[in-house]
């Protein structure tokens, strides 16, 4: 299974250290050049062009939410893709969404893909200070999905990476916890968990 990042601004650099810490190879793909400073994160950083990066099996969705139709728009085919969705529809108003989650409104710009929410709730500051926190535990990463079979492979990635992963459940029923709504953060965005092991 290959992995891409795509969108290397604060969520999409913490997510990519974490990658680089394991030394787990991952495209990397933005806006602007990147190959300087992917090297600068680590050897297991490959940059990529948007077009390519979204060739991969995992992509990761680190840019603004706005923008995700754009990327959808790359692909010549999402069927059987893993798209991890890190972004956040604060202060979109709700009926933009079509009364969804944003996540189940992201997942129609990518058809035949698993979308799969993650990396999301923390704030890149935090996410980007490592797996584990001061209290000595690892540092939880929440994942959700209305496909189990994508949201166990993102988990065990989340776990692969040193995060600990708890899944939520369905996009609809546990993954409201950490979707934003209109100007409202879903009750479980921002809480820096600790799992002690």
């Amino acid at each position: 299974m290959n992995y891409a990042i795509i969108g290397l601004g604060k969520i999409g650099t913490a997510i990519a250290q974490a990658f680089a810490g394991k030394g787990i190879e991952v495209a990397v793909a933005g806006r602007r050049p990147l190959d300087a400073f992917a090297a600068k994160i680590g050897t297991s950083l490959v940059a990529q062009s948007i077009e390519d990066a979204v060739k991969a099996d995992v992509v990761i969705l680190a840019v603004p939410f706005a923008t995700h139709r754009d990327i959808g728009q790359m692909a010549k085919s999402w069927e059987g893709k893993i798209v991890i969705d890190a972004t956040n529809a604060y202060d979109v108003p709700p009926e933009e969404l079509g009364g969804l989650p944003s996540t189940a409104a992201v997942a129609k710009s990518f058809p035949g893909a698993k979308l799969v929410k993650a990396f999301n709730h923390l704030p890149a500051s935090v996410l980007a200070q490592g797996t584990t926190t001061p209290r000595g535990g690892r540092r939880v990463v929440f994942v959700s999905s209305d496909d189990d079979a994508a949201s166990a492979s993102v988990a065990a990635l989340v776990n692969r990476l040193g995060f600990a992963p708890v899944e939520l459940g369905k996009i609809a029923e546990g993954g409201l916890l950490i979707q934003a709504r209109g100007r409202t953060w879903g009750h479980l965005i921002f809480q820096d968990l600790t799992k002690v092991e």
